[in-house]
């Protein structure tokens, strides 16, 4: 996932070339909105983040005032940010209320988990018929860190890592459009971590991306797929998902009437 710092836009930087001037003479300034596109993505990444690592639960206001005075920027550079995050399924916007992290109810969580369970299998088997090596150590390197961030007891990093496993899985897989559907599951899951949490559902058991790796690594094709297949199950398990009914109010009693 990228950092970019945000950046100063050099506000005299569009000036006209002298005449006869060839364009390899000097390096100019970044133009404004190349500034501005680079400064928009920091934003979404800081925000991506924060939701990964649990520190935006689900339903947190975003307040555009107060995200342009955290990022030193416009109301609608923010904007742009919230609408990018609403598009993906992480954001919600509601008229006259503003915009909230994603809260997923129960049925959205069980579609999640259902859309997974068609996606992921043919992600794991595009990925073994690449024979891609560097995918596979780009996998392992995120395992890795895993079980450093295990290691430590960093459950923030553990649940980032665990979201960022399956995103990278499907990025390597080379399909544009799954990976950007896996990146809005992925990210709806952790939200759901976070709304049906059970202790141990904080992150996936410790060894199911380690066996997963070494199947794809050995083409394993069938294993990989039931492989991935029990770790969903896994997650979705250890959820509580059981349909939540409020308790009806006493209209009465709750205005004080006899």
């Amino acid at each position: 996932m990228s950092t970019v710092a945000p950046r100063t836009v050099n506000k005299k930087a569009a000036r006209a070339r002298p005449s006869g001037a060839r364009p390899t003479e000097a390096a100019e300034p970044a133009a404004p909105a190349t500034v501005g596109v680079a400064l928009r993505e920091a934003i979404y990444d800081r925000i991506l983040r924060a939701v990964l690592e649990h520190r935006l639960p689900p339903g947190t206001k975003l307040v555009e005032d107060r995200l342009a005075e955290l990022f030193d920027t416009s109301r609608a550079q923010v904007r742009d940010v919230l609408a990018r995050l609403a598009n993906e399924g992480l954001v919600q916007t509601f008229p006259n209320r503003g915009a909230f992290i994603a809260a997923p109810t129960v049925e959205q969580t069980r579609d999640v988990f259902e859309a997974r369970r068609l996606i992921e299998p043919a992600l794991v088997r595009r990925l073994i018929a690449r024979r891609d090596p560097v995918a596979v150590a780009a996998l392992r390197e995120i395992v890795a860190a895993e079980q450093r961030a295990r290691a430590r007891q960093d459950r923030p990093t553990m649940v980032r890592l665990s979201g960022e496993f399956h995103i990278r899985l499907a990025g390597c897989a080379g399909n544009r459009m799954l990976e950007r559907s896996m990146r809005e599951l992925a990210s709806l899951t952790v939200l759901a971590i976070f709304l049906y949490d059970a202790p141990h559902a904080t992150a996936c058991r410790e060894d199911e991306h380690e066996l997963l790796v070494a199947a794809i690594e050995a083409r394993r094709g069938e294993r990989a797929v039931a492989l991935m297949l029990e770790h969903l199950d896994h997650i979705e398990s250890s959820l509580d998902l059981t349909p939540r009914r409020d308790a009806p109010v006493d209209l009465a009693a709750a205005l004080g009437a006899s």
